[in-house]
């Protein structure tokens, strides 16, 4: 389960692949659970008819979906990942999925355990071609007490069969990863219904991703 990835530092990068403005976010460039970060959805006022409104919007969020009962963000240290198969079952998550509130989550890379020696390797994993990823997720907004706090999780699928992601964590764990998406699928996955979502919880190429054994990075300030 993915619970590290590096936000795009560079926000010309982060607007010519996704197609949006990045907001301003003063975070980390390595992000963990309940670290602030963005996140792109479609605009609610997308599907109105009117033409000013753009077809994604960017906005700043926490790490770890933090459902609308939630009394505080702890939650968010165990809702970073949903699992697709209990996604529309887990009360923190259902709501969300049954609301088709999808998003993509913009990453230079994630990180995984690699076991494979007897100790955790940490290993940076990204696109082979050095684009930036865009991660299926789900978003929602909490009521704090001193305003609106959106967030989002990672949804992820069983990644036993997949040549690379089947390399990491324990041995006696079950091998998941993130979903990734193809840049064509970025509107479809925005715009599909509650019943359309589980079309795209599918495995990425192997071959379209690199992996390189190293220790996380300085976690620098993202601007």
């Amino acid at each position: 389960m993915c619970s590290h990835y590096q936000a795009i530092k560079e926000r010309e990068r982060y607007a010519r692949h996704f197609g949006v403005q990045p907001p301003v976010v003063v975070g980390k460039l390595d992000v963990w659970p309940c670290y602030a970060a963005t996140f792109i959805r479609r605009p609610r006022e997308a599907d109105v008819g009117d033409e000013a409104v753009p077809e994604r919007e960017a906005l700043p969020g926490l790490f770890g979906l933090i459902p609308h009962w939630a009394t505080d963000t702890h939650i968010g240290r165990q809702t970073y990942n949903a699992r697709s198969e209990t996604v529309a079952a887990k009360p923190s998550f259902r709501d969300a999925w049954k609301n088709a509130q999808h998003c993509i989550i913009p990453v230079d890379a994630f990180f995984e355990p690699d076991w494979r020696s007897g100790k955790a390797i940490p290993t940076r994993i990204s696109c082979a071609g050095g684009e930036p990823m865009g991660i299926a997720g789900l978003w929602s907004s909490w009521k704090s007490p001193k305003g609106l706090v959106h967030s989002f999780t990672m949804l992820t699928i069983n990644a036993d069969g997949h040549e690379l992601m089947c390399q990491f964590h324990k041995p006696v764990d079950e091998k998941r990863m993130v979903v990734i998406l193809a840049p064509d699928s970025y509107d479809p996955w925005l715009k599909a219904t509650a019943q359309q979502s589980m079309d795209f919880m599918r495995q990425y190429p192997a071959e379209r991703l690199a992996a390189v054994a190293e220790p996380p990075a300085q976690r620098s300030l993202l601007a």
